[in-house]
């Protein structure tokens, strides 16, 4: 996976601040009308009512007409639907302020009463909205879909805080009983014209209420832990998640797996796996779910796509530091990439959904045809572990997009984000079963790769992986798409720019601790430039900070998992035994505070052969091998012998030779005087052993789509019987 789009240069000396800032111009005219609208329909509900709230009554009070409003919303029920998500929204922000400055557990269960029962939530307007909603939730399934993410969020909260303060067998029941008192003090102060409970009290009865559950469920946990200080502590359990299947997370209590942040060997997650039964209510779910995605237009489709592209945007903060959390990549990374190249691709797919067509075909004056682009049905996208979020958003927003519905099985090692991407499509308004998660490890992924109902398969992987995809996939006869590995090119001629070269070497080496699969790791340098460009490299790769993830100065995180780092140090090992040289790195780093995670320093390899493992066998890992050349058909031969081709690149200021060059590499995805670069716009993809088919730009609607030819006859039907 390839790891940005051309908007990752942020933190590079030639930043695109100046393309970021006039983007946010752009969309701020739209944004302000957008609330401008939202605001008034709000002014609307809690001065006269639901129903007397209508949309050119909510257009005048706004000053638009009721054209503008029916241009940014569709239709009254679409404006209610997002007042009513920008309200919760809001109360998400402010529980989430008040969750950051928490202590422990019960100061976080504190800090959900307080923002629920907050004193603006008392207030006449805003309570008289609210109920306005809530009166209207049994008549409408638009608005009952934001009240359940409303809900579910509240009792996911509630649960992971709980787990620590009460046995496990109570957590549900404790979480659900709290939840209920909470909304039960607001809407009895609410409805009550007396004003029976405010804000202060409302809290201290909920706070005595939480206290008493847990003190009362308290007795069945186990015997406190000694702490190390002496002190007792309470054993706290990590969260449960379930499986995403058609709109919600579906608990079965069956089978579980961990997973861990790579940086410290803390359990992050315990994750239900996926069998036979959970993968058959996906394909039923996503059976009902993709007929009524279908039936829509393209562009009703877009929309939904771009509110989620613009719910990944919002929540840029959260979702980063989770994806650091469960990658090991560093958040100066995670924070400026991986999501925020999602919600790009989910915006581009947003855009061509309603552009999506077939073709006229002039038969003559009696017949006519014409093409229809349909969609495949159910897909299966199987997810890798270094770019999971980026991942699962290349797969389905041109998937669902072109009218199908996507089952997703993560990566076991980075099963967290995929399930945030879930919640995140119901809350847009893509209808349930539409985008399902399973989780699980190969057993889970050959429940898809073989089912009959499914019509594709999009796999990023390993090679190995992607054939005995492809033989499952025979069985059924399946589309499919394969993006695997590489052990790609990186060519720089006398005559490039070196400072530039360094920066693409290390970019293609080095970015999330190498673990990208279109890195250029056999880097070619002219024999006449081959000195001065290693001084540079050199100097700069001993200069990378490697360290804590969390700290936006880390600029090398951890690996993916102690078994992996295992695998790097291995070929580190091979190469010195083969005769290479390490110019910098080469080790396990420890120091710090590190010792408990999968670090492994920035390294780089002179005086390698060909032949060497470290130059033909693909290592996913931060170890680069630097290679001389003089003379130009020898570098492309060179290059091309190897089974993988991903990709390559090439650094020279002669950009007709760039041209000529790149013409004759073995490669799916080429860069002139650039390294992994992305942009959505552009198929990416490999050949040879590393993949058929593409992800990305228009390219990729041709994978999740197939075209049905129509005859249209305008005459008699002359028969020779």
């Amino acid at each position: 996976m390839a790891r940005a789009n051309a908007h990752a240069q942020v933190h590079s000396d030639r930043g695109d601040d100046s393309l970021h800032e006039e983007e946010t111009r752009r969309r701020e005219p739209e944004d302000v009308r957008r609330r401008q609208l939202i605001d008034a329909t709000i002014e609307s509900l809690a001065e006269i009512g639901f129903n007397a709230s209508t949309l050119a009554q909510i257009a005048r009070r706004a000053g638009v007409s009721p054209g503008l409003v029916a241009h940014y919303f569709g239709d009254k029920d679409g404006l209610l639907e997002a007042t009513l998500r920008s309200l919760s929204l809001r109360l998400y922000r402010a529980t989430a302020a008040r969750l950051a400055m928490a202590g422990d557990a019960r100061g976080r269960v504190q800090a959900l009463i307080d923002a629920n029962l907050a004193p603006e939530e008392f207030d006449q307007r805003t309570s008289s909205v609210w109920l306005a909603f809530w009166g209207q939730v049994l008549h409408s399934e638009r608005l009952r879909r934001v009240q359940r993410i409303y809900q579910a969020r509240m009792l996911a909260n509630l649960r992971h805080d709980l787990r620590s303060l009460v046995a496990p067998g109570d957590v549900h029941r404790v979480a659900i009983t709290v939840a209920a008192v909470i909304d039960g003090l607001w809407l009895r102060s609410s409805l009550s014209a007396a004003g029976e409970t405010d804000s202060v009290s409302a809290r201290q009865v909920a706070s005595l209420f939480v206290d008493a559950q847990i003190t009362a469920a308290r007795d069945s946990l186990s015997a406190p832990a000694p702490a190390t200080d002496g002190s007792p502590c309470m054993i706290s359990r990590p969260p449960l998640h379930a499986n995403h299947i058609g709109g919600r997370y579906r608990p079965t209590g069956g089978a579980t797996f961990e997973t861990r942040n790579p940086a410290t060997g803390e359990v992050l997650a315990e994750i239900e796996i996926a069998g036979e039964p959970e993968v058959e209510a996906a394909v039923a779910a996503a059976r009902q779910g993709q007929k009524r995605w279908a039936a829509m237009t393209g562009a009703e489709r877009g929309r939904i796509l771009k509110r989620a592209a613009e719910l990944l945007r919002a929540r840029n903060d959260e979702l980063a530091r989770l994806e650091t959390l469960d990658t090991g990549k560093p958040i100066q990374e995670t924070s400026v990439v991986d999501v925020l190249s999602g919600a790009d691709c989910l915006e581009y797919y947003a855009g061509l959904a309603a552009s999506l067509s077939g073709e006229h075909v002039d038969l003559g004056p009696s017949a006519f045809g014409y093409t229809r682009r349909e969609p495949l049905g159910i897909v299966a996208g199987i997810g890798a572990w270094n770019y999971p979020l980026q991942i699962a958003c290349w797969k389905s927003a041109p998937a669902l997009a072109c009218g199908n519905a996507m089952i997703f099985k993560p990566a076991e090692l980075t099963p967290l984000t995929a399930l945030k991407l879930a919640e995140i499509y119901v809350e847009a308004g893509v209808p349930e079963g539409v985008f399902s998660v399973v989780q699980g490890f190969a057993d889970t992924g050959r429940l898809l790769t073989r089912h009959p109902a499914i019509a594709k398969v999009s796999l990023t992987g390993e090679v190995g992986t992607g054939k005995k995809v492809m033989t499952d996939a025979a069985g059924t006869l399946k589309y499919v798409t394969l993006e695997l590995g590489g052990k790609s090119p990186l060519i720089v001629f006398d005559d490039a720019d070196l400072d530039d070269a360094v920066s693409g070497a290390m970019l293609g080496n080095f970015y999330s601790a190498g673990e990208v699969c279109s890195n250029g790791t056999r880097v070619f340098v002219h024999e006449k430039v081959r000195a001065a460009f290693l001084d540079r490299l050199v100097a700069r790769v001993a200069k990378m900070v490697v360290g804590d993830p969390l700290d936006p100065a880390t600029q090398v995180g951890a690996l993916i998992s102690p078994d992996h780092m295992e695998k790097v140090l291995s070929y580190i090992a091979k190469g010195k035994a083969e005769g290479a040289k390490v110019l910098v790195g080469g080790e396990r780093v420890v120091a710090n505070g590190l010792g408990k995670g999968a670090f492994v320093a920035p390294t780089v390899f002179d005086g390698c052969a060909d032949g060497m493992s470290i130059v033909r066998e693909e290592i996913f890992g931060p170890v680069m091998a630097v290679l001389s050349f003089t003379d130009e058909d020898e570098v492309i031969a060179r290059a091309n012998d190897t089974e993988f081709g991903l990709a390559a690149g090439v650094f020279t200021r002669d950009l007709a030779r760039g041209h000529r060059v790149i013409g004759q590499l073995e490669a799916g995805t080429c860069w002139i005087n650039h390294y992994n670069i992305t942009p959505i716009e552009l198929p990416f993809g490999g050949v040879k052993q590393s993949g058929l088919g593409r992800e990305n730009g228009k390219a990729a609607i041709e994978h999740y789509t197939q075209l049905k030819s129509v005859y249209v006859n305008l005459g008699r039907v002359e028969a020779p019987y």
